[in-house]
């Protein structure tokens, strides 16, 4: 075997098996918060610029 064919058999391992690969992990990312068991932690995640933290001060960061 010689450099082109390692460099073809490479290819179309990324051509076939790479491109399952990214659709898997991208629906395990896109459907991971939509899985039942997340509603609080979505809520919280979209809340949590809202909470005031008490060691700022007052609005004007004093």
């Amino acid at each position: 075997m010689n450099g082109l064919s390692t460099y073809e058999a490479m290819r179309h391992f990324a051509d076939s098996w790479g491109l399952a690969a990214m659709v898997g992990v991208f629906v395990v990312l896109v459907g991971w918060p939509l899985r039942p068991g997340a509603k609080a932690d979505n809520e919280t995640a979209a809340n949590m610029i809202f909470r005031e933290d008490q060691d700022w001060g007052d609005d004007n960061g004093q």
